[in-house]
């Protein structure tokens, strides 16, 4: 194993840049993606165990290039454990992925320095994690927080969904300020429950943060079905250095890939996940889920922005006074016939030893032992 592991960090680390050369080494990743080659896929044995933490529901991974060395945030809401997100090195070759390691847990810090609670101690301040995302300019983090609309009565829940600014101790910084139409509401407007923020990523050199919602507000439509809707997400744009949304563009879903069993059970299609990939361009995740099938349809598109709309001021149900992001798909993992879970998270890896660059993907197991924590491993093709 020695060796092995030699080996790949030979190829997978970076040089670090010369102080002459600090803007291209903190340029972002970018791609002119044409195809994806399926390299193979790794599980994480469930109930995995570390620093006295369960690992489990992993909805976010982002990849920190100068230290070799991925972040990836569970969506325990405090249930099992505080809210964290975790170190680790994975390890592969042009083979597929050989191994994980853990190398470090972190809580995540609300503003007065402690630990997020669980819904029996404080259900409205209850975290619900999702995104995560690494800023090398200023070495932080941020983190989607997708909220919740639990509307019972005298036991209803508002949170409104968050993006916050860590440091990589897990310290709260601040947030960025959300756009009116994300605020929770009792009434049928603004955001679905459990359908709000997901994805997140930086682009623009670190400039500017994407962040998308995985499924349509109200006031802009239905929510995808097994037959075309024109159910539409927002992919909301922020300004990072004021921390302000500055423009919102449309992005269609596809339909939800198969019937439920039976079909008035529960059925969804959204995008849980996004990915810069330069010249304002993204990677989409679209995740189609039906009761009485364990399998996802997991799509990846590339979204093109360049021509959209911005429909900050507007509400897109019946309204066809907008261009949406062109989406185009790259892969439909259904075609590669391997079993998929609930994958949530995207994220650019080391180069290959053929110069290639990777693309991983990880699934949340939702702590269920009938699902499954995956990383697929791809080799991008340019």
């Amino acid at each position: 194993m020695q060796s092995v592991l030699c080996r790949l960090l030979l190829f997978s680390v970076i040089p670090l840049a010369t102080s002459c050369s600090v803007i291209k080494q903190l340029t972002q990743p970018a791609a002119n993606i044409t195809a994806l080659k399926y390299l193979g896929n790794y599980e994480i044995p469930f109930n995995t165990v570390y620093n006295n933490t369960l690992v489990g529901g992993l909805s976010g991974i982002d990849y920190d290039q100068k230290r070799n060395l991925f972040y990836i945030i569970s969506d325990d809401r405090s249930e099992k454990n505080p809210a964290r997100f975790y170190s680790a090195g994975i390890y592969f070759t042009g083979a597929g992925i050989d191994s994980i390691r853990f190398t470090g847990v972190t809580y995540i810090l609300q503003p007065d320095g402690s630990v997020y609670p669980n819904s029996k101690t404080d259900r409205f301040n209850t975290p619900d994690p999702e995104g995560i995302r690494y800023n090398p300019v200023n070495n932080q983090l941020v983190w989607s927080n997708e909220g919740e609309r639990a509307v019972r009565g005298k036991d209803t829940v508002l949170i409104n969904p968050a993006v916050n600014i860590v440091s990589t101790a897990g310290k709260y910084i601040s947030s960025f300020t959300m756009p009116p139409n994300l605020v929770m509401h009792t009434a049928a407007i603004g955001p679905r429950q459990n359908g709000v923020l997901e994805g997140l990523s930086f682009a623009d050199n670190y400039k500017t943060l994407f962040v998308n919602i995985e499924e349509p507000l109200y006031e802009d439509g239905p929510r995808a079905d097994i037959t075309g809707n024109n159910a539409y997400i927002r992919i909301l744009k922020f300004n990072v250095a004021t921390q302000k949304n500055i423009a919102q563009y449309a992005y269609k879903l596809d339909p939800v890939a198969h019937s439920a069993i039976p079909a008035t059970a529960f059925k969804v299609n959204g995008v849980p996940e996004i990915m810069s990939i330069g010249n304002n361009k993204l990677l989409v995740i679209e995740r189609s889920f039906s009761t009485g099938r364990l399998h996802n349809t997991i799509k990846i598109f590339i979204a093109d922005l360049n021509a959209a709309t911005d429909v900050s001021n507007i509400s897109l149900s019946g309204n066809n006074n907008f261009i949406p992001a062109i989406k185009k798909l790259v892969i439909n993992l259904d075609e590669l016939g391997i079993y998929t879970d609930n994958l949530e998270g995207l994220t650019f890896g080391p180069v290959l030893p053929n110069g290639n660059k990777t693309l991983l993907l990880i699934a949340d197991n939702n702590f269920s032992t009938s699902q499954k924590s995956q990383l697929l491993l791809f080799e991008i093709i340019e």
